[in-house]
C-alpha cells in the first residue's frame, strides 16, 4: 500500500512539473513572434484549404430553382432537373446550364473560384497554357485547367501527406529509439546495426522500381517513404533514453517495482519527446518536398490529382509561361518558409536554457 501511495505521488509531481514546463515553452513559443504568427498563419492557410471544395469548385453551392433548393456539392442533379435536355449531370460551368439556373426568379450561389482542380475551362479563347485573366486568375496550365484550383488543391494533399507521413515516422522512431535506448546492450547494438544496414538501401531506385511495377498512389509513397523516413528521428530519441535510463529518478522507479514500460512511458518519454517535437516543423518541410520532388520527376502521385510538383514540370516544360512556375513557386516557398519559422521557435522554446 506504501509503495502505491509512492508511486502515486510520483506520478502527479510528475505531472505538475511537466505541466508547468508546458507552460513555460509556450511562453517563450509566444515572445518568438516571429514563429508565433507563422503558426497562425500557417494553421489560418491549411484551415481554409479544408475547404477547398467550397473555395474553388466548378459546382454551385446553393440553387434556387422554381421554388425549391438545391445543393449540388452534396447531391448530384442532372440537366433536366433545371429544364435542360439531357439525364447527365448538369455541367454548371456551360453556359447554357448557368443561364438556366439563373433565368426569372431563380439564382445560384458560385464558390469564390469558379473551377475545380480538374475542369477544363472550354470558353477560353486564349491558347493552353493562357496567361491570368478575369476568369482563371492564374492562368491555366497546358491542359486548361485553372492553376488558381490546382494549387489550393496541391496545398491541401502536400500539407496532408506531410502530416502523415511525420506521424507515422515519429511513432516508429520513438518505439524504435526508445527500445534501443532504454535497454542498451545487445538490443541497442544489434537494432544499430540492421538499422545502418536498411538505411543503406538505395530509396531512390526503391521507388522507382515500385513506381514501375505498382500503379502510383498517395498510399503508396506514404508506405514507400515511412519504411525509410523513422530512422533519424530514432537517433535522437535513443539518445534521450541512453541519457535518463540511469537518473536517479528512474533507478528509484525501478527499485519501486514499476515495470519497464511503465518507466518508459512516465519517466522517460516525456524528455525524449523534446527533439521530437523540436524537430517536427522541419520533418514537415522535409516530406512536404520529397512529395514535390517526386511527382516533379513523375514518380509520385497519378497525374490527375492536383499536385505542386506537377505544376513546376509544367513550368519547365513551358518556360514561357511563367505564370506556372512562379506562382507555385511562392507557395512551396511561402510554405517552407512558414514551417521553418515555426521549427526555430519551437527549437527555442524547448530550451530549458532560456527563462520565462
Amino acid at each position: 500500500m506504501t509503495q502505491v501511495k509512492l508511486t502515486t505521488a510520483r506520478d502527479e509531481q510528475l505531472r505538475q512539473v511537466n505541466a508547468s514546463q508546458t507552460i513555460r515553452a509556450w511562453r517563450r513559443f509566444r515572445a518568438n513572434k516571429r514563429g508565433y504568427y507563422s503558426l497562425i498563419i500557417f494553421v489560418l492557410l491549411f484551415g481554409l484549404s479544408l475547404f477547398a471544395e467550397v473555395l474553388s469548385n466548378d459546382k454551385p453551392l446553393i440553387v434556387y430553382y422554381d421554388g425549391g433548393y438545391y445543393f449540388p456539392l452534396l447531391k448530384s442533379y442532372s440537366e433536366k432537373t433545371f429544364g435542360g435536355d439531357f439525364d447527365t449531370e448538369a455541367d454548371y460551368v456551360d453556359p447554357y446550364v448557368e443561364k438556366l439556373i439563373t433565368q426569372g426568379k431563380n439564382w445560384a450561389i458560385y464558390p469564390l473560384n469558379h473551377f475545380y482542380y480538374d475542369t477544363i475551362n472550354y470558353q477560353n479563347t486564349a491558347p493552353n497554357p493562357a496567361p491570368p485573366s478575369a476568369q482563371n486568375l492564374l492562368g491555366t496550365d497546358d491542359r486548361g485547367r485553372d492553376v488558381l484550383a490546382r494549387l489550393i488543391y496541391g496545398f491541401r494533399l502536400s500539407v496532408i501527406f506531410a502530416l502523415i507521413l511525420t506521424s507515422i515516422g515519429v511513432v516508429l522512431g520513438v518505439i524504435a529509439g526508445a527500445i534501443q535506448g532504454y535497454f542498451g546492450g545487445r538490443v541497442d547494438i544489434i537494432s544499430q546495426r540492421l538499422i545502418e544496414i536498411w538505411s543503406a538501401m538505395p530509396e531512390l531506385y526503391l521507388l522507382i522500381i515500385f513506381a514501375s511495377l505498382f500503379q502510383p498512389s498517395v498510399l503508396l509513397l506514404i508506405v514507400l517513404l515511412s519504411l525509410f523516413g523513422w530512422m533519424g528521428l530514432a537517433d535522437y530519441v535513443r539518445a534521450e533514453f541512453l541519457k535518463g535510463r540511469n537518473m536517479d529518478y528512474v533507478i528509484a522507479a525501478r527499485a519501486m517495482g514499476l515495470s519497464d514500460r511503465a518507466i518508459m512511458w512516465r519517466h522517460l518519454l516525456p524528455n525524449g519527446l523534446t527533439p521530437v517535437i523540436t524537430f517536427m516543423p522541419f520533418r514537415i518541410s522535409a516530406a512536404i518536398m520529397a512529395l514535390t520532388s517526386l511527382d516533379f520527376l513523375g514518380l509520385g502521385v497519378p497525374p490527375s490529382t492536383p499536385s505542386l510538383g506537377e505544376l513546376l514540370a509544367q513550368g519547365k516544360d513551358n518556360i514561357e509561361s511563367w505564370w506556372l512556375s512562379l506562382t507555385t513557386f511562392v507557395v512551396l516557398v511561402g510554405t517552407l518558409m512558414l514551417l521553418i519559422f515555426i521549427g526555430e521557435a519551437l527549437r527555442e522554446a524547448m530550451d530549458t536554457r532560456r527563462g520565462g
